[in-house]
């Protein structure tokens, strides 16, 4: 058995820690909110890019919003592995920020490393897109024609690199440029839709794909410095986990 002195010194160390925690793990927590949140944005917002990229509906905003609601039940329970001062429940919880870390980790080195290769893939579905356009297809974002109307729509632009693009697909000899590419629907008629010289005056003349990547880079370079942020931060709570199990193990055996 240790001396008094000796756990009088530990207990402090103890309670500080645990203060550190659980302040830490309300922030964990918070973050997981966070993450349910764009996963919903995602899912709302940039289906149509989405859709584009993977030529089919995609599952990206449901792992984010997965991701979250697992970080938020993690989060509560490393407050409340805390304030038990239980040993085997923060080395789980250390555990577990470990397999985030890396996860986190091995997602943005990727997306960085690939992100010239999903430009390029996203440049090759987005032509493919143009070219295979269909009216009758294009009523709902997660139809490829879809996200090609919503995009047109959203970012004001047509076809792939300017409007004259579409002259060149079979959709255009049968019903001319999109309405999606109409500055004013209003002041948009079929037969001007039909006569690109006529069009010009009337529909967005910039090309998606230039907008299109942009909008994806911009949005890419957030999520990943969010992730590579949230990465390195769970580096503080494996620390603090760790610590506070050792002196809590510490001061068992000491009182023994």
């Amino acid at each position: 058995m240790s001396p008094p002195s000796r756990r009088l010194q530990t207990k402090p160390v103890i309670t500080c820690l645990k203060t550190f925690l659980i302040s830490y793990s309300l922030i964990f927590w918070f973050t997981g909110v966070i993450l349910l949140a764009v996963g919903v944005w995602g899912k709302v917002s940039l289906e149509a890019y989405f859709t584009l990229a993977s030529e089919e509906s995609t599952n990206a905003p449901y792992v984010l919003i997965g991701t979250g609601a697992i970080i938020v039940i993690f989060g509560l329970f490393g407050c409340f592995a805390t304030c038990r001062g239980s040993p085997w429940m923060l080395k789980l919880y250390a555990m577990f920020l470990t397999l985030v870390f890396l996860a986190e980790l091995v997602a943005g080195v990727s997306g960085f490393i690939f992100r010239h290769e999903i430009k390029a893939k996203l440049g090759v579905a987005y032509n493919n897109a143009v070219t295979n356009y269909n009216s009758t297809d294009g009523s709902s974002s997660s139809s490829s024609s879809g996200a090609v109307d919503v995009i047109q729509r959203t970012l004001h632009c047509c076809g792939v690199n300017n409007y004259t693009d579409w002259s060149e697909t079979a959709y255009f000899k049968a019903s001319g440029i999109p309405a999606s590419c109409c500055k004013d629907s209003a002041n948009c008629s079929p037969e001007s839709l039909k006569d690109p010289e006529k069009a010009g005056q009337e529909v967005y003349t910039v090309g998606c794909f230039a907008r299109v990547t942009h909008v994806m880079e911009s949005n890419l370079g957030i999520i990943a410095g969010i992730s590579f942020g949230i990465a390195f931060f769970q580096l503080i709570g494996i620390f603090l986990s760790c610590c506070l199990s050792r002196y809590i193990t510490n001061n068992q055996y000491e009182m023994v």
